[in-house]
């Protein structure tokens, strides 16, 4: 069901969405000893997907940190995110993706998406909890009201999905029963782009969390304390989930999640 009551995030916040990714991007430098001492990988395949119009390019730096970290981090490589006009209508083109690697790997795959990227991780370890070790979103408005962003028009122009449609209602009504893996939603009241109401679990019974933290919609992929957090969230042995702890000095960068 929709929740109408969800409205879009303010104007001044769409608006100075550009010049505070551009500091949170700046502040990777001064961060990298923290960064640096994140917990290390254990060598599983991770798959990175981008957000609504972007391309792999927008998380290479990411994927670069992950993949120092010890992880074998992977592009989606379908170009441009446009939403079924990349990945087909049922994401066919992403689980052919997700499918090789684990193949290639013979273990799950964790999937990190933002934004639309990661509404299409969701999908796909719902379909698929097989080849799917954990997901992780990234500002990424996959319950609540999918028509609460400053973006609605573009993307239904961009790519052909119209939120009105049956199926986008069924989407969110799917989603309000929990992840068959372990899921992490990553979101910031600050988010200039979509409501962040839109990117919480509600049902947090099992191995699912929300972790919200300080900064803009665009700047989620190149934010230091989204890193950090992802690193943590993907050092998880397999079996062995445990919520995030945001104890001591960690409370600054991450306040207790909605």
């Amino acid at each position: 069901m929709l929740d109408v009551t969800i409205q879009r995030p303010s104007l001044a916040l769409a608006l100075t969405e550009v010049p505070r990714s551009l500091f949170e991007m700046a502040l990777i430098p001064f961060c990298s000893p923290v960064l640096a001492n994140a917990p290390r990988g254990d060598g599983h395949p991770v798959l990175v997907l981008p957000g609504f119009m972007t391309s792999d390019m927008s998380t290479f730096a990411m994927r670069r940190y992950l993949d120092s970290l010890g992880y074998q981090t992977y592009p989606w490589e379908l170009g441009r995110n446009l939403g079924i006009r990349s990945t087909g209508i049922d994401g066919e083109r992403v689980k052919d993706r997700v499918e090789l690697l684990y193949r290639e790997h013979g273990r799950k795959v964790s999937l990190v998406g933002w934004s639309l990227g990661g509404i299409m991780a969701r999908q796909l370890a719902r379909k698929h909890p097989e080849m799917v070790r954990q997901v992780i979103t990234l500002g990424s408005p996959f319950t609540g009201n999918p028509g609460a962003t400053n973006v609605t028009a573009l993307y239904e122009w961009m790519t052909g999905d119209y939120l009105e449609e049956d199926l986008v209602r069924e989407r969110i009504a799917e989603e309000s029963a929990p992840l068959p893996v372990p899921s992490t939603a990553i979101f910031s009241r600050q988010d200039g782009v979509t409501a962040w109401e839109n990117c919480l679990d509600a049902d947090l019974s099992g191995e699912t969390e929300n972790i919200e933290l300080y900064g803009s919609h665009m700047g989620l992929v190149f934010n230091p304390a989204v890193w950090f957090a992802v690193a943590d969230r993907l050092a998880q042995p397999e079996g062995e989930w445990a919520p995030f702890d945001r104890s001591g000095q960690r409370a600054m960068f991450y306040p207790q999640a909605a």
